[in-house]
């Protein structure tokens, strides 16, 4: 995504520098040979430059927007890497969706404690990768309580094919990010059994995505978030485009067509794919027992995932369905 993301601010005419941290070096030579992801469809803009990881302190020379593109376990970590050599960041935005996995707090969170300002934007709403690096229409939630820090990146951001609407609901657009997750995992399973035994399962999927976003809204609510914004982009959005398509669809089909979970995800971080919704599964489980809520359909997923249930388990619809 980190990627997607500078070659669409590069096609901006915006003067952008892919920095790869010491965790992309695997990827650095086809960047800078091939002009290319491995992960993406379409080759790098001739103007984005490629910067190497002991290369951060040109590369971060005079930056006026830092964007971000850890996956949530490495937000911090990769933060710390970045104030070493860049300690000036006057404006950050983040583009992982997860909670960081040590302390469950929130990825503005994280990258706030790392660069010591609160100049820190969230991103939420539909946008598979892919898409964006091929400059396909995509629309985004820009977040930050910072007045006008959320519309100062939007603007940035903002372009024929990409529109930006703006919330203070920091809360709210990054639990959306992390529940949404799940449930693309529990329809990617259902794919996967319906591959398995020649049936689509669309009235299921379609019980099952009303009954994920439901329950979505009502964590999100409980977490001090606005249905609002669970209703829309960074919710609901976010919810069908990640059933849609996108990784952790990919893992629940595997896991759907009985491959075990451990091996499914193994077999994706062999390819280079990390898989928020493992992750995120422990975290919507944990919330929804601290918050005191019964939320059936994400409880199977996790008890498919961690606790060896059969993921046909999922066919059997909640006795009592939200409406």
């Amino acid at each position: 995504m980190g990627t997607a993301i500078a070659m669409h601010l590069a096609r901006l005419e915006h003067d952008t520098t892919l920095w790869a941290s010491p965790f992309d070096e695997r990827v650095l030579d086809a960047l800078r040979v091939e002009r290319r992801h491995p992960a993406l469809p379409e080759h790098l803009p001739e103007s984005l430059s490629v910067a190497a990881p002991d290369e951060l302190d040109e590369a971060a020379k005079d930056v006026d927007l830092a964007v971000l593109g850890a996956h949530s376990g490495g937000a911090r970590t990769l933060a710390q890497i970045v104030m070493k050599d860049a300690p000036k960041l006057p404006r950050v935005v983040g583009i992982a969706k997860g909670l960081e996995p040590e302390s469950g707090r929130r990825i503005s969170e994280v990258y706030a404690d790392e660069v010591g300002h609160d100049h820190v934007v969230a991103v939420g709403g539909p946008g598979l990768a892919p898409e964006i690096a091929q400059g396909l229409p995509t629309a985004a939630v820009f977040a930050s309580t910072v007045p006008g820090a959320a519309e100062s990146a939007a603007a940035a951001f903002a372009g024929p094919t990409y529109r930006v609407v703006v919330t203070t609901d920091v809360a709210g657009l990054e639990y959306c990010a992390v529940i949404k997750n799940v449930a693309a995992i529990g329809l990617g399973i259902l794919d996967g059994l319906g591959k398995h035994v020649g049936f689509d399962y669309k009235n299921a999927k379609a019980a099952l995505f009303s009954q994920a976003l439901a329950e979505l809204v009502e964590l999100v609510v409980a977490l001090g978030g606005l249905a609002e914004t669970a209703m829309g982009l960074a919710g609901l959005g976010d919810t069908l485009v990640t059933a849609l398509g996108g990784r952790n669809r990919l893992y629940g089909e595997i896991v759907g067509e009985g491959t075990p979970p451990e091996e499914a995800l193994e077999r994706l971080v062999e390819r280079g794919l990390t898989v928020e919704g493992v992750h995120s599964a422990r975290d919507v489980d944990r919330l929804s027992r601290e918050t005191g809520l019964d939320l059936p359909f994400h409880r199977q997923v996790f008890r498919v995932l961690f606790e060896h249930a059969s993921p046909a388990t999922l066919l059997e619809l909640p006795e009592r369905m939200k409406r």
